[in-house]
């Protein structure tokens, strides 16, 4: 196959205006952070698989920005044609442009592709060194990707009540209601889990994220529904009637998102009726003080746009001072989870939990059996004496498989939330390591195994991580280990006043690491969808900046998961899901009011892996509370042997 650089090169060059550089985002339409295999343009074109990078091609070079969990995969997976820079290390993308390309470049980017916050700060950057970025009207990458996999016509459907715990209609009268209260005439929503939720209804557009592909337009009397109308069944479209909402196809949104501009966005049952309020206003009326009914005017003149999420395409459709760049209301909505949504997802942790216990079980047994190994439990005196034949062995996607297979048979299974990071030795030092069934590494007794795995069930996502051994692990391991758990446990255990944001949380859970002089290169926590996406915003726990933006409150998800890895060595990460919950607190200063965290995964912590000379009196007894309740919980779905199994797994430490 002819290497993409050649051919996008002179794509760039026959292009009007000449393109001296072609930026190749990772993400699709909708800014998402996992994308359909056909939207995986950056991987294409790099051969980089990691989820979240920027591709640069000039003339001569080709570059690769990266954050830090992916440093390491980055190293391996790209040739010696690109450069790998580090995020946080090397000048950012448009820092490097504006000081290493002449003045006048031009440099292409799909609108489509890109959102309209980072757009903007590409654009101010270069236009200050005299360069310009230039919208494409097609995509470059697509005109070189011959084999690039077609669309999938993959059924809507719809989001029982039952699991959402709150109707369309609910939904749609509070976010009119923030509508109205930002003099907003409507809302353009982007992002695939938004839609999704605001309407009720799932897919399986993505691999892994019950989303379909969709746009949502909302104004104060109307509601649209852009999809590809062949993914729409009778049912579906009925729900959609019922509802206030109008489907129309996936590319008309281009051209509506135009019409919406100017004031011409109407509902086919609304078309050519005239529009008794000119120039977007609507008349309320108010009461003097004589009891005379007055009207007055009320200006509804913006358009109310995410930046982080709608694509600069869209934006660049309207009249820039008739719109509202805001972050969209649904994110916080949607982050804040109701009654039904909560229970879902404690439910769907308990079964997910068992999973994972089953699956301990049974790899423990199979690596005593296949390699000798001690287990779980003991520890030997010196190495492992294999036991091997080349009929009989474990690798990181057969084990990974057999998760998935324990998870398959649970109440409301609907397949994974993620590919499983089932990761040996070395690879467990890849933050988001992906095993490939033909390259993967065997298990071995005698190194640390990390698997970090969740599942979509209809109440719920999960996400969960643990890491184990089945040898002797070293001191410095077990030093390691405990240290993250310090961590892990500091963060679980934390109260804290209401307005307090994920990055003045996130040094809870780095300083057991940091006394011994280690450390992470990734967030510690994100939210987690109800049967949406694993990772989701607006909130995190974390060092970067953004993780300032958005406070923590009460009945919102977040994940609980520092970690610690040697490249080349070992990897080692411990993760929970929480729930922001109200403190119980003796006082209250400032009347702020008190958070606190529930944990809702259940799954033990190795023994072996601790040195319990390193936990605190405190820290003990927390793993023993836990580890009891793991118990109580995780009993009604093991049969006996599994129940002894976790018995003795979940013991009380003693120093």
């Amino acid at each position: 196959m002819e290497d993409p650089l050649d051919a996008l090169r002179s794509l760039m060059a026959s292009h009007s205006p000449p393109l001296d550089a072609l930026i190749v985002p990772s993400e699709d339409y909708h800014q998402s952070e996992d994308v359909s295999e056909r939207d995986k343009r950056r991987e294409f074109v790099s051969g980089f698989s990691g989820s979240a990078g920027l591709a640069l091609i000039t003339m001569k070079e080709a570059r690769l920005w990266t954050d830090g969990r992916y440093f390491l995969q980055a190293t391996q997976e790209l040739s010696d044609r690109w450069k790998l820079m580090r995020i946080g290390e090397d000048p950012a993308l448009e820092a490097w442009i504006a000081d290493n390309l002449p003045s006048d470049a031009a440099i292409g980017v799909d609108p489509w592709c890109v959102s309209i916050d980072t757009a903007q700060i590409w654009e101010h950057a270069l236009a200050k060194k005299q360069k310009k970025l230039v919208q494409t009207c097609t995509n470059i990458v697509d005109e070189v990707w011959k084999n690039r996999p077609p669309p999938e016509i993959k059924p809507v459907f719809i989001h029982p009540l039952e699991f959402a715990g709150c109707a369309v209609a609910g939904k749609l009268t509070d976010l009119r209601e923030k509508l109205a209260k930002e003099k907003a005439r409507g809302i353009i929503i982007t992002a695939l889990d938004e839609v999704a939720w605001l309407y009720n209804i799932r897919g399986n557009d993505m691999s892994y994220n019950p989303v379909v592909h969709a746009f949502a337009i909302v104004t104060s009397s109307s509601a649209f529904f852009y999809v590809d109308k062949k993914k729409v069944s009778a049912e579906v479209y009925s729900y959609m009637e019922e509802n206030g909402i109008e489907v129309r196809d996936y590319d008309a949104v281009s051209s509506d998102v135009a019409l919406l501009a100017t004031g011409q966005l109407n509902s086919s049952e609304t078309k050519g009726t005239p529009t008794e309020v000119p120039n977007n206003a609507e008349l309320s009326s108010t009461e003097t003080e004589n009891g005379e009914i007055e009207a007055e005017e009320i200006n509804h003149n913006v358009i109310w746009l995410d930046p982080g999420s709608c694509c600069h395409a869209l934006y660049y459709k309207l009249n820039s001072d008739e719109v509202l760049l805001q972050q969209s209301p649904l994110a916080l909505a949607k982050a804040i989870k109701n009654p039904v949504e909560l229970e879902g997802l404690r439910r769907a942790h308990i079964r997910d939990g068992a999973a994972v216990v089953q699956y301990l079980v049974w790899l423990d047994k199979q690596m005593q059996g296949i390699y000798g190994a001690s287990g779980y439990f003991l520890e030997p005196e010196g190495k492992t004496k294999r036991k091997h034949s080349e009929t009989m062995k474990l690798t990181e996607v057969s084990v990974s498989d057999k998760l998935e297979g324990f998870r398959a048979t649970k109440e409301y299974f609907r397949g994974l939330s993620f590919p499983t990071i089932s990761s040996a030795g070395p690879n467990a030092a890849i933050i988001h390591y992906a095993p490939d069934a033909e390259k993967c590494a065997e298990l071995d007794a005698d190194r640390i195994y990390l698997f970090d795995s969740g599942a979509q069930y209809q109440d719920g996502t999960t996400d969960i991580t643990r890491t184990v051994h089945f040898g002797k692990p070293s001191a410095h391991e077990k030093a390691c280990y405990t240290a993250v758990l310090k961590g892990h446990i500091t963060l679980d255990t934390a109260r804290f006043p209401n307005g307090t944001n994920g990055h003045a949380l996130d040094i809870l859970a780095r300083v057991p690491l940091w006394k011994e002089g280690l450390d992470y290169r990734h967030g510690t926590g994100h939210g987690i969808g109800s049967y949406l996406n694993v990772h989701e915003g607006p909130h995190l726990i974390s060092f970067r900046p953004q993780a300032r933006n958005v406070p923590l409150q009460a009945s919102m998800t977040v994940t609980d998961e520092p970690g610690y890895y040697e490249d080349g060595n070992f990897g080692i990460r411990l993760e929970n899901v929480l729930i922001v919950k109200e403190a119980d607190t003796k006082f209250n200063f400032g009347d702020k009011g008190y958070l606190a965290f529930e944990h809702i995964t259940w799954a033990p912590y190795q023994k072996k892996l601790m040195d319990l000379q390193l936990l605190a009196p405190e820290e003990t007894e927390w793993v023993n509370r836990y580890h009891s309740r793991c118990r109580e919980v995780l009993e009604p779905y093991l049969d006996e042997s599994e129940m002894a199994w976790l018995k003795k797994a979940t013991e009380p430490l003693s120093v």
